[in-house]
């Protein structure tokens, strides 16, 4: 069914910008890093002789601006639904939010505010959906993380180690959103990200992807040829609280943390059996399993047992090891790194050596981020529970790189992920609807523009998503507690992400 669009204000919109929006944040403070705490673990003021200074600074450069784009929505909404509309009302609250947000609204919401007073969801879904676009925009346009620079450099690092492909399923909780740019500092142009709930990665949709990869390999020789002694690595991140092990760790496994590494580790486990029983070669297959403090960031990298799956009880400590090398020089701490990866304590199997060689870079990019911590979040993050701007849902979000921004669920079919959007759901009935605000839902699908048709199939899909949406949630969308944005966006290149309707303007308008 598609749904006929509302009429369209006399003047057209205009998209955000970042150009027009003060760089400053509210409610962030910076902490100098020579005044700075230390985090749980790691002991020292310091700044670790691994830790890229000029990286962290840049990183915390673009979370500023991010994260205050965002924080800078309510208080000014706040002040706009303040003013009693009169004559100059519409013109003066359009030069406030150009001010404040960097776009305009949409003049309907205006332009009757004086007769029924203004639809503060509506202002309030809006004002998150252009912040959205803006970031998206300046992400893909003028790549502000340098993952493109960086891309190519660890694609080779990863060959040299015997891997030809890195697939990471991280929990998608948003307080895992920044995991791979910030806490294991990877360009996402070298790795593919599918966050899941509770880590638990369809099978099935591994498989599929596992497979595209090695039809790459055999037909194009894409990194490398068939024939080539590496693996296909694939990496599972759960995560747990130290502050709070009992309330805030992994809701999908009831904050017990054994639990969910343990489950992890079954879902390595049968990717691997599926790869066998379906095409014979098992061997092509490496599993990692990295276990991440949502309060400090820290790391635990897994070992494996006699059967070469993760052992839960052994694993190398990144907040350890920046404490034991704090003191040494450079080199002296990348040695002494790989030492004890290369002979854990405790006894048992040690990696193999190209496993050792990632591990240990992991752990020294890991360093940097603990120190990010420490001089910018005191040590530790104040928002050790759920602080989501947004839902996420459909084909991974590239350009999502920050912690506590959005809550993800892949999906593509309602039917399919329904589990997974029923717990961003849950947390956004708290986190909004308690507070009389909506939950806002960005729609992603991704297409090949080299495929005939498949921008239209995917405008499809977007609407068919966003209708069983509002159908399983209706008693939050029919009372306007819940909007929806669509975007499809070409996979091919770098391309922006393009609007293409929204519960906001009627349903498809592309």
């Amino acid at each position: 069914m598609r749904i006929k669009p509302k009429s369209q204000s006399r003047r057209r919109v205009r998209p955000a910008s970042w150009t027009s929006t003060p760089a400053a944040p509210v409610g962030t403070t910076q902490v100098a890093p020579e005044s700075a705490g230390s985090p749980d673990g790691i002991g020292r003021t310091g700044t670790h002789p691994l830790t890229r200074l000029d990286e962290n600074r840049r990183l915390w450069a673009y979370e500023q601006r991010i994260k205050g784009a965002f924080a800078r929505i309510v208080p000014t909404l706040k002040s706009i639904a303040a003013r009693v509309p009169d004559a100059g009302f519409e013109d003066w609250a359009q030069a406030e939010v150009r001010r404040t947000l960097g776009f305009e609204l949409p003049e309907s919401l205006l332009a009757d505010a004086w007769v029924a007073g203004l639809d503060r969801r509506a202002l309030f879904a809006h004002a998150t959906f252009e912040t959205v676009r803006a970031m998206s925009d300046d992400y893909f346009t003028t790549d502000p993380l340098d993952d493109r620079g960086q891309s190519d450099e660890f694609r080779r690092f990863l060959l040299d180690c015997g891997f030809h492909a890195m697939n990471v399923t991280p929990c998608s909780d948003g307080r895992l959103a920044h995991a791979i740019r910030y806490v294991l500092r990877l360009p996402m142009g070298a790795v593919q990200r599918r966050a899941n709930a509770g880590a638990l990665f369809d099978i099935e949709e591994a498989l599929e992807r596992w497979s595209a990869v090695e039809l790459g390999r055999f037909r194009e020789g894409v990194p490398n040829t068939a024939d080539a002694p590496t693996r296909y690595l694939k990496v599972v991140v759960y995560h747990y609280s130290s502050r709070d092990p009992e309330h805030h760790g992994c809701a999908a496994h009831g904050s017990d943390t054994r639990q969910a590494a343990a489950a992890g580790r079954e879902r390595l486990h049968a990717f691997r059996e599926a790869v066998e029983n379906s095409y014979c070669c098992g061997a092509s297959i490496e599993g990692l399993l990295i276990g991440i403090d949502t309060d400090t960031d820290r790391l635990r990298l897994h070992l494996p047992d006699a059967r070469g799956d993760a052992d839960l009880d052994r694993f190398v400590d990144a907040g350890a090891l920046h404490r034991e090398t704090a003191r040494l020089d450079p080199e002296a701490a990348r040695a002494l790194i790989r030492e004890r990866v290369a002979n854990p304590s405790g006894g048992g199997p040690a990696p193999a050596p190209g496993m050792q060689r990632l591990i240990a870079r992991l752990i020294e990019h890991n360093i940097s981020q603990l120190d990010y911590v420490r001089d910018y979040h005191n040590g530790h993050y104040t928002d050790i529970g759920h602080e989501e701007r947004f839902i996420g849902v459909g084909m991974d979000f590239a350009e999502i790189h920050l912690r506590n921004l959005t809550y993800f669920s892949f999906l593509r079919t309602l039917e399919e992920g329904a589990c997974n959007l029923d717990v961003g759901i849950k947390i956004f009935r708290q986190l909004n609807v308690e507070h009389g605000l909506p939950i806002p839902i960005v729609l992603r699908v991704e297409y090949s523009g080299q495929v005939p048709g498949a921008r239209e199939r995917a405008i499809e899909r977007c609407e068919r998503l966003a209708e069983a949406i509002a159908q399983r949630y209706s008693d939050l969308a029919d009372h306007g507690l819940l909007h929806t944005y669509w975007t499809v966006r070409d996979s091919q290149g770098h391309g922006r992400l393009e609007p293409v309707g929204g519960s906001l303007l009627g349903g498809r308008t592309a």
